[in-house]
């Protein structure tokens, strides 16, 4: 018999806007494009930390342990999502609606049931095509953790819930908090799909790359100016190198971020043996021990 339990989780639900429509006007094409989308949504999802839970016709119900995570896995999921659509002409784009609840649910095997879930589904279906709907225990945990703004919305009514969930829309692309007082009832604002892919590259990081690039320069500058026969620059330009690398981990979304940091200190750990070389390259018995882990961590991954 399976065994049934509760937890409280962060459920994540997306599906399809005008997936009927799609698949009426091109059965083939839609079937590929929605396989190529449901990829990249899991691939963003695991590197956040979650799991696609369940998939169904053009829907899917992810859940994770951060709530900050899965608004991150969300907005990085419509951002790359509006790229894929903004090669493709109108009426054939696959645009998703996300709704995300935190709560309490019943978990069977490696399935989740209850309100929790329905108050999820219902805050996707009331999201905008590319557009993000969140519920009000997500807002609290979120609202000052991820640089994206909010708009509060009209309670939604669900099923077996007897008062209306507090809803907000995320703005992606807008970092400051701009929610109206809560006697708004006006109906979720459109988010297109060219406002949702000016979302990238963060400042601070642009910036943090040129401030690296500098100090690399100075560094280089004054070993040249000093000469003494010794390149001793290279080991604060490595570690400078690192630094950046893992900036840039933090955010990327093309790979797993946590097997990327073990390749970033597998690289490290060769740069050292080759700026130290005595004719032995000692750094692959290391690099051999992280391909281990990033192997099995690979190998598990849900």
């Amino acid at each position: 018999m399976s065994e049934t339990r509760r937890k409280l989780t962060t459920i994540f639900c997306a599906d399809v806007q005008d997936y009927t429509r799609l698949m009426g006007a091109d059965e083939e094409g839609t079937l590929a494009a929605l396989k190529r989308c449901r990829e990249a949504m899991g691939r963003l999802i695991e590197s956040h930390g979650g799991r696609v839970v369940n998939t169904w016709g053009d829907g899917l119900i992810a859940d994770f342990p951060s709530v900050v995570e899965a608004v991150r896995a969300a907005v990085d999921t419509q951002n790359e999502l509006a790229g894929f659509n903004a090669r493709r002409p109108e009426d054939g784009r696959m645009l998703f609606r996300i709704g995300i609840n935190l709560g309490d649910v019943i978990v069977e095997d490696d399935d989740i049931y209850g309100d929790g879930v329905n108050i999820a589904a219902r805050l996707q279906a009331s999201a905008s095509a590319g557009g993000i709907v969140i519920s009000s225990t997500v807002y609290d945990q979120v609202r000052n953790k991820v640089a994206v703004g909010f708009e509060f919305l009209v309670p939604l009514m669900v099923k077996n819930v007897d008062e209306g969930v507090p809803s907000y829309a995320v703005k992606i692309g807008d970092a400051k908090d701009e929610t109206p007082p809560p006697q708004r009832s006006g109906p979720a604002q459109p988010q297109p799909a060219a406002q949702i892919a000016d979302a990238s590259p963060l400042p601070g990081r642009r910036r943090l790359f040129a401030v690296l690039g500098v100090i690399a320069a100075v560094l280089i500058g004054i070993n040249l100016l000093s000469w003494q026969g010794v390149f001793w620059a290279r080991f604060p330009i490595l570690a400078l190198a690192v630094v950046a690398a893992f900036a840039w981990n933090r955010n990327q979304t093309l790979f797993n971020r946590k097997i990327t940091s073990l390749a970033i200190v597998a690289l490290g750990i060769a740069g050292i043996n080759l700026f130290t070389w005595t004719g032995q390259f000692w750094a692959v018995w290391p690099i051999l021990g992280i391909a281990a882990v990033m192997g099995l961590r690979w190998s598990m991954r849900r």
